[in-house]
């Protein structure tokens, strides 16, 4: 029963985080906010509110493994599995973008603070504000970036939506929309926390692997989702920027949300194998956009880690 419990409640999460998403857009390109910053700002972090949801409850909850395992996870799962999965179903990968160039940083910078911060078994509210502060600058860093590449066709798409925004868009309907999504994203992650809960304690497992695994691949399903569609219409480049940016907001406005709540313990030598794992998917993900290695043996590369992390994850339960 339980198991049925956490499919609905993810079910409910992530249709929610996509109707929020949604709602949002339409808000956003409704007031004149250009495409470019809706995409580096709206889909990064609102692919990411799955995790946020179920981390901040696991950390109200005094469940502090589960809130870590659930960002470790999903990071690993973003490059390994979606990007793996890219960068085999696209037919080609020439994005406009320098990703090392802009975006090495924001990918890594992350993932080291995180290292530095669990040394002494604790990330503190303290520690959590600065993640939230790092958020910050990355946000500030899309709006500059986009001040100067607001395009014709990006214009010409605004003009389009205020033509017909003004006979089908009603912001008292988009806002009842959005509640309802947040609604849904925040009922749909409390019962994926108590129903996962119960699920370890049935199995005898411990919550950390419940975390890094069903919780981590379920709230990753949303950039899963994003990704592929983008890949199959041409636009890895998207995908690549989606992942970066997703697990950017995992590290800072996850993380520093949760701990906000409620300091996260953890210690660090029980779990050396998958955090060492998202560090090395991290650095493996800044050489091959260092070097422009978007390529089917770039992706198979990928799910031979992603394999690796599946086995560990097989024997120690």
């Amino acid at each position: 029963m339980n198991f049925v419990i956490f499919v609905l409640s993810m079910t409910v999460l992530i249709w929610g985080a996509s109707l929020l998403i949604r709602a949002s857009e339409k808000i956003a390109l409704r007031f004149g906010i250009s495409e470019y910053i809706i995409g580096a700002t709206l889909i990064a972090i609102g692919t990411s509110l799955p995790e946020m949801a179920t981390s901040i409850l696991a950390s109200s909850a005094n469940k502090p493994q589960i809130a870590l395992a659930n960002v470790v996870g999903s990071n690993i799962f973003n490059i390994t599995l979606i990007l793996g999965f890219v960068f085999l179903i696209s037919k080609r990968i020439e994005p406009d973008r320098d990703f090392f160039a802009k975006d090495s940083t924001w990918a890594i910078l992350p993932i080291f603070l995180f290292i530095l911060m669990i040394f002494d078994g604790q990330i503190s509210r303290f520690e959590g504000m600065l993640l939230l502060f790092l958020m910050g600058a990355y946000i500030l860093f899309l709006v500059n970036e986009a001040q100067g590449i607001i395009s014709a066709e990006i214009e010409e798409m605004h003009s389009q939506i205020d033509q017909e925004g003004s006979q089908n868009f009603s912001c008292l309907t988009t806002l009842l929309l959005a509640f309802m999504g947040l609604a849904s994203v925040l009922g749909g992650a409390y019962f994926v926390i108590e129903s996962a809960t119960e699920i370890a304690r049935g199995f005898g497992i411990s919550e950390w692997i419940i975390g890094i695994a069903m919780l981590s691949l379920g709230t990753s399903l949303p950039e899963l989702v994003v990704s592929i569609f983008a890949a199959l219409e041409g636009k890895a480049d998207m995908a690549i920027g989606n992942i970066i940016g997703s697990n950017m907001a995992n590290t800072t406005l996850v993380l520093g949300g949760a701990a906000l709540v409620h300091p996260l313990t953890l210690k660090p030598t029980d779990f050396l194998f998958d955090i060492s794992l998202m560090v090395i998917a991290s650095l493996i993900l800044v050489f091959l956009t260092a070097n422009r290695l978007y390529s089917k043996p770039a992706g198979i590369s990928l799910l031979i880690l992603l394999a690796l992390f599946l086995d560990h994850i097989v024997a120690v339960l």
